[in-house]
């Protein structure tokens, strides 16, 4: 009897000299990086909104969010919009859109302990480089405070 391994499609990116990668799935799509309207007193990691298709979408830098070093000239910035639900959609602000790739999921090795808010859920090895596997959900959420639930 063969067994299946489970693969997840992932969406793979670059932020700087880091190969980033989140969950295909929530990807809606990919933008040539456009100016956006700043928010007075929001997060740092709040680049601006955009105006897409009817929605308001708050454009989030993941290299602030990550503590990683960020330039001023990004000449190929991409906007990544993702896709929550209906109405909930955010983009990444990121460097370069590289590849959508199928990963084992026993390839993809977890780290030993996290805060639980930490957006960086695991890692795996491509071809020429290691790949950090990040939580779309958990990008978003700590830089935007979540909203009151309806009853």
């Amino acid at each position: 009897m063969a067994t299946t391994t489970a693969v997840v499609r992932h969406c793979t990116f670059r932020v700087g000299s880091h190969c980033l990668a989140i969950d295909a799935e929530a990807v809606a799509e990919v933008l040539t990086a456009r100016p956006v309207t700043r928010v007075p007193l929001a997060p740092a990691t709040v680049v601006g909104l955009i105006h897409r298709r009817g929605r308001i979408v708050p454009i989030l830098d993941p290299a602030i969010r990550l503590g990683l070093p960020t330039s001023a000239e990004r000449p190929n910035a991409t906007h990544l919009v993702l896709r929550l639900g209906d109405d909930d959609w955010y983009g990444l602000l990121v460097d370069e859109v590289l590849d959508v790739i199928d990963v084992p999921a026993a390839a993809v090795e977890r780290p030993a302990a996290t805060d639980g808010e930490s957006p960086l859920i695991g890692i795996f090895a491509a071809a020429d480089q290691l790949v950090h596997v990040l939580d779309f959900r958990r990008m978003i959420q700590t830089p935007l405070r979540p909203r009151p639930q309806s009853s």
